[in-house]
């Protein structure tokens, strides 16, 4: 018996996975692309591409604030779109007006994990700027508390992927997005 059967999720808003690095946003973004039918936009491949260059390559010759502006740049263009499932870069939050182009034609998904299940995730990955000096627990925690509030701040569902399989995390997803919907059709 299959496990799983494609279905096609016709959203009539976007879904935006946000949450610390190694939180599961591309695991994520990766299986409702293929199970539900959404198209996927993994935004930091997408500004990689269009730019040309990798993203550290970006941060050297143009500045942190030229990244940022290229990812409220692509935000603005998905706007024009439905059923998209999009994978935020880990800093895309930490900018208001990103919150507010996200929220204009979209679902805000907060991914979270311990520091701990961070670092066994992202501890052999060398594309990580932030942490390539810094893989260790501590220094994580640091990190994911500094940008906690604005992430909270701009989730409309909140989801723990600790110790969950991807199917159950999206299951989860579907039944907190749903219960939302009914919650706001009845105020």
């Amino acid at each position: 018996m299959q496990e799983h059967t494609e279905m096609k999720s016709d959203l009539p808003y976007n879904i935006f996975l946000i949450g610390f690095m190694g939180s599961g946003k591309s695991t994520v973004s990766n299986y409702l692309s293929t199970h539900y039918q959404m198209e996927k936009v993994e935004m930091d491949q997408r500004i990689v591409q269009q730019e040309g260059m990798s993203i550290s390559d970006i941060f050297a010759a143009h500045g942190e604030e030229y990244f940022r502006d290229l990812e409220t740049k692509l935000l603005i263009e998905l706007q024009t779109k439905k059923n998209v499932v999009v994978s935020c870069g880990g800093g895309v939050p930490m900018r208001e007006q990103n919150v507010k182009e996200m929220k204009k034609n979209g679902k805000i998904i907060l991914l979270e994990a311990s520091p701990k299940t961070i670092y066994e995730r992202v501890k052999n990955s060398h594309d990580r700027p932030l942490l390539e000096d810094n893989k260790n627990i501590p220094y994580i925690a640091q990190l994911m508390e500094q940008r906690r509030q604005k992430y909270e701040a701009a989730a409309d569902v909140t989801i723990q992927t600790d110790k969950k399989s991807v199917s159950n995390i999206c299951k989860e997803l579907f039944e907190k997005l749903t219960a939302q919907e009914k919650e706001e059709c009845i105020q």
